[in-house]
């Protein structure tokens, strides 16, 4: 483990007042998401990855959902009321959210854009989302998350 920094998103916890716990690792760029549940000491059903899309529309869009899973488009279409969502390029992703691809959160994004998380978070009572930057995560409540982020719950995988 490394030393604890404070990020953007663990400043808008406070802010508001939620609980959570952070927590930092030594982060490479060959990790995969189930290696950090890993490095954790997580089921990989309770650490979140944040993937932002594009519907039909033009609309942007951000889906939460377990790192050893895998977001279903038509179904991210279907929750969103969208015909079609494809995934963001990565060169869009830092100057649309402020975020790095492997520390992008759904908190503290420099636009709030509709957000869903994975169903199955609903059975948690805690789960791990990035804390805004790389080799940093932060664990909360998933209705502490809906309550700061605005969002709710959608079948996605």
């Amino acid at each position: 483990m490394k030393k604890e920094e404070k990020t953007n998103v663990m400043r808008v916890l406070e802010q508001k007042k939620v609980p959570y716990e952070s927590r930092a690792y030594t982060q490479d760029a060959t990790l995969t998401g189930e290696e950090i549940a890993g490095i954790l000491g997580q089921d990989p059903r309770h650490v979140f990855k944040t993937l932002v899309t594009r519907g039909k529309t033009g609309q942007y869009y951000v889906f939460v959902v377990p790192v050893a899973e895998d977001l279903d488009l038509k179904k991210a279409a279907k929750a969103s009321g969208e015909k079609s969502i494809e995934m963001i390029k990565q060169k869009e992703l830092l100057p649309l959210t402020g975020y790095v691809h492997g520390g992008c959160s759904p908190i503290g994004m420099k636009k709030a854009f509709p957000t869903f998380i994975h169903e199955s978070a609903a059975e948690l009572s805690r789960m791990f989302v990035s804390a805004g930057k790389v080799g940093f995560q932060v664990e909360l409540s998933p209705q502490d998350l809906i309550k700061t982020v605005g969002c709710g719950f959608a079948d996605l995988v």
